[in-house]
């Protein structure tokens, strides 16, 4: 099942970058990352949405936005909904840690923000993931499973799979405090996320939806999370400002997609 998953490379520009800046970091990202076998995607801020879209048009790299609103149209000075997005975007993140912790994002929020997405045809990045206290009273796993409950139960998971669901989890404890998650930390996980799909009406096509991990990631230890069978790319955060960095992310990431595809046609019965 691994090989029918694509291998996905986002990036969170957070709070970074003018529209001044913007399409020129994104035209110089695109010309280094030029693996098509792995979906790239470039989330710049809102200001510079369009910006970027015009840098990448015709580059095969595609634009995400870092949020949507819950509604899709109303008196929220400030907000951004989803049916503004549809020119600019084709991607969205939802449910970062940043907006759970600065917004005070609930989990029941962010499956209204999901839904809103899934009406215009956004692709979401839907986040999970367990704070450090979290994770050293051995609650990561329930904190996770409580998160995709949250957001998804009682969603059509048909309809979520056609909408190219990804999760991706973000271990805040291993972002920005010098304490790294291993491969297997993100591999277990993925395990859990998919054991949820499956029990809230995905069943064994939880097998379908990608997982990305999402913890300070660079060139130098991509490879570890990317030889997990169940991690299927990552969501990065400072490293996609930097196009050294995203070129060598990117680029082990086509290994890895190659890898995969390979080793799936090898399996493939004769003549399929």
């Amino acid at each position: 099942m691994t090989a029918a998953r694509p291998v996905i490379i986002a990036g969170n520009w957070k709070m970074h970058t003018t529209p001044a800046d913007a399409g020129e970091l994104a035209t110089t990202i695109a010309r280094r990352v030029g693996e098509v076998d792995v979906v790239r995607v470039i989330c710049p801020p809102f200001v510079c949405l369009a910006a970027v879209g015009d840098a990448l048009a015709g580059t095969g790299v595609a634009v995400g936005a870092q949020n949507v609103h819950h509604e899709l149209a109303g008196a929220y000075t400030g907000e951004v909904s989803a049916p503004m997005l549809v020119s600019l975007a084709s991607w969205v993140i939802l449910g970062h840690s940043e907006r759970r912790r600065d917004a005070g994002e609930t989990d029941e929020l962010i499956g209204r923000k999901l839904g809103r997405a899934i009406e215009v045809g956004l692709r979401p990045i839907l986040c999970v993931g367990e704070q450090l206290a979290e994770r050293d009273a051995g609650q990561a796993p329930n904190v996770v499973q409580a998160q995709l409950h949250g957001a998804l139960e009682g969603r059509d998971a048909g309809a979520l799979l056609d909408a190219g669901l990804v999760i991706a989890y973000e271990p805040v404890w291993a972002i920005g405090t010098g304490r790294n998650a291993q491969g297997s930390d993100a591999a277990g996980m993925a395990d859990t996320i998919r054991t949820v799909l499956a029990s809230i009406g995905f069943g064994e096509r939880s097998e379908e939806v990608p997982i990305l991990y999402g913890g300070s990631v660079t060139a130098a230890n991509i490879p570890e999370f990317l030889a997990e069978p169940s991690i299927d790319g990552a969501l990065v955060g400072g490293a996609s400002l930097k196009p050294d960095e995203m070129a060598g992310i990117v680029g082990r990431a086509g290994v890895t997609a190659r890898a995969r595809r390979q080793a799936g046609a090898l399996g493939a019965p004769s003549g399929s």
